[in-house]
């Protein structure tokens, strides 16, 4: 039997997927029996994979098939120290959370972080590079990660709002 934690996480990764489907018009699944398939000391798997096998595991959720630079890590917690992060303070949380994304990004690739804390609400994080210096972020909180340089902490729904259409362009066609 899933752990309580594991059942949560599980099922807010079904809820991207699904809210990622309606929003799109394509499908997205949850990857199955989510975990670090190919990432951290399981990369060796990639050497026998197909292009479209590294994309199935990458990430929390598989994309549809034109999505091939979408890489995303879902998170459902019951805390997050937000005055560290608007503090400018490192949050070990969040460094885990971005290395575990990074593990398996690759150098044309959206990388996303969605994050749902109890009671606190949905939040959504992004390299800077995808969005020029926080031009469509704004007003998203700066978080500068120890290995992966200046990343953008915002709400889900601003950042739906303002980046939708972003998403699905460097998702399909790659970033820069």
């Amino acid at each position: 039997m899933a752990s309580k934690s594991k059942t949560k996480g599980s099922g807010y990764e079904r809820d991207m997927a699904k809210f990622l489907s309606e929003k799109y018009g394509d499908s997205f699944v949850r990857v199955p029996n989510s975990g670090a398939y190919i990432g951290g000391s399981n990369n060796y798997r990639t050497i026998t994979l197909s292009e479209g096998q590294v994309r199935s595991f990458k990430g929390d959720i598989i994309p549809p098939d034109t999505w091939k630079y979408f890489n995303c890590e879902c998170k459902n917690y019951a805390d997050l120290p937000f005055h560290q992060i608007i503090s400018g303070k490192h949050v070990a949380k969040l460094e885990s959370w971005i290395d575990q994304t990074m593990e398996v990004a690759e150098e044309k690739d959206f990388n996303v972080l969605f994050i749902k804390i109890t009671r606190k609400g949905e939040f959504v994080m992004i390299q800077d590079k995808e969005f020029h210096n926080g031009m469509f972020v704004q007003p998203g909180v700066e978080y500068q990660s120890r290995n992966h340089g200046k990343w953008w902490f915002l709400g889900s729904e601003l950042f739906w709002n303002k980046c939708s259409a972003e998403v699905e362009s460097k998702s399909t066609k790659g970033t820069n």
